[in-house]
C-alpha cells in the first residue's frame, strides 16, 4: 500500500511509520517540520500545516491508497483558536482531501478524552456504550469530540472511516509523558492526586502502532469497523499509582507517593487556568481542572470491540513494554 501519515514526526507517528515500513509499505509523512528520524525508515516527507487547505489538498494529491491522521494538537493548555485550528479544521481538510482525491480509507487518531464527563468513571465500557462528553473543560478534549464526530459522519461508499482512541501511550522514544513525568519527579512537584487507587488503562507504544494498522486492513466500506470508534490499550488496567512508579522506576526517577486530595487539586486547577489566562505565565500550568479530574477517576476500556472487528490483540504485555522502556532509556543514558 502507498500510505499518507500525517504527524509522523511525532512519537506515535514514528511508529506508525517504522510499523508500516516494516511491513513494506510505501510511506509519506505530512507535517509541519521536517524530522530526520524518519529518514533511516526510507519515509518520504512533505512539509505543510493541515489549517492550510492548500498545503493538505497538494499532499494528498500523489495516489494514496489510505490515510493515518494521526497530527493534533494535544497539551493541557493553549487557545481554543489553535486546538480548532489543528484538530478541527486540520480534520475537515483531510476528510475533503480524501474525497477530492479518490483515498478510500482514513484511519482517525482520536483520544478516551472525547468521553471524559467530569468524575464519572469508565470501567470495563466500549465507545459504542459511553457518550460523548459534555461541559469539557479542556480545548484539547472538546476539538477532539468535534473531529471524531465528522470523521465517522464522512463514512460511507466512497471513503471508510474509523477512529481509534489509544489511551495514555508509553514507551521508549517518549518525547511527551514520560520526561515531563521525570522531571515533575526529580523537582518535588509531582502528586498522586486521591489515593492513586483508581485503575487506568495505558497503551505501549507498539500496540497502539498495531491497532491502526489492525484497523486499515480490515477497513473498506460495509466493514464493521467503518463509522465506529474504538477504544485501544493494553487491556491491563492497573492503579494510577503503580503505572506512574513503573515508568518512574524504569527512568530511575524518584517514586511518588505525596497526595493531594481531589478538591484541592481540582481548586488548585481552577487558580492556575486563571492566572495562565490573566497574567499570562508562560508554559503549561502545573494543574488543570480537567488533569485533576482525569488523575482521580478510573479509565478502563472493554477491548472486545476492537478484538471482534478488526482483530487487535495486544502484543506487548505492560511487563514486556516497561523491560524494553528500561532497556532503551538505558542504551541511551
Amino acid at each position: 500500500m502507498k500510505v499518507l501519515v500525517t504527524g509522523g514526526g511525532g512519537f506515535l507517528g514514528r511508529a506508525l511509520c517504522r510499523a508500516l515500513r516494516a511491513r513494506g509499505d510505501t510511506v509519506v509523512s505530512f507535517s509541519r517540520q521536517y524530522h530526520a528520524a524518519l529518514e533511516p525508515l526510507g519515509v518520504r516527507q512533505v512539509q505543510g500545516d493541515l489549517a492550510d487547505r492548500d498545503a493538505v489538498m497538494r499532499a494528498f494529491a500523489d495516489g494514496y491508497d489510505a490515510v493515518l491522521h494521526n497530527a493534533a494538537k494535544a497539551g493541557a493548555w493553549g487557545s481554543h483558536a489553535s486546538y480548532f485550528s489543528a484538530n478541527v479544521l486540520g480534520t475537515r481538510h483531510v476528510i475533503a482531501a480524501c474525497r477530492a482525491h479518490g483515498i478510500g480509507r482514513l484511519v482517525h487518531t482520536s483520544t478516551p478524552s472525547v468521553a471524559h464527563r467530569a468524575t464519572h468513571p469508565v470501567e470495563g465500557a466500549s465507545a459504542d456504550e459511553v457518550p460523548y462528553g459534555e461541559g469539557v473543560k479542556a480545548h484539547y478534549a472538546a476539538t477532539k469530540i468535534i473531529a471524531e464526530r465528522e470523521v465517522l459522519a464522512a463514512n460511507g461508499p466512497a471513503l471508510a472511516t474509523v477512529a481509534l482512541r489509544p489511551r495514555l501511550i508509553w514507551g521508549p522514544d517518549d518525547t511527551q509523558l514520560l520526561p515531563r513525568l521525570v522531571q515533575a519527579a526529580r523537582s518535588g512537584r509531582l502528586r498522586l492526586v486521591g489515593g492513586g487507587d483508581n485503575l487506568v488503562d495505558t497503551t505501549y507504544i507498539d500496540n497502539a502502532a498495531q491497532a491502526h494498522l489492525d484497523a486499515l486492513d480490515h477497513l473498506h466500506p460495509g466493514a464493521a469497523c467503518a463509522g465506529r470508534a474504538y477504544f485501544i490499550s493494553n487491556g491491563e488496567p492497573w492503579p494510577l499509582r503503580e503505572v506512574l512508579n513503573a515508568l518512574l522506576r524504569a527512568a530511575g526517577a524518584p517514586e511518588v507517593h505525596k497526595r493531594i486530595p481531589f478538591r484541592a487539586a481540582y481548586a488548585l486547577g481552577a487558580v492556575c487556568e486563571g492566572l495562565w489566562t490573566l497574567l499570562p505565565l508562560p508554559g503549561d500550568p502545573p494543574m488543570t481542572r480537567f488533569l485533576a479530574e482525569q488523575l482521580a477517576t478510573p479509565h478502563w476500556y472493554s477491548m472486545a470491540p476492537a478484538q471482534r472487528d478488526f482483530g487487535y490483540l495486544p502484543r506487548v504485555s505492560m511487563a514486556e513494554g516497561l523491560a524494553r522502556l528500561r532497556a532503551s532509556l538505558a542504551t541511551a543514558g
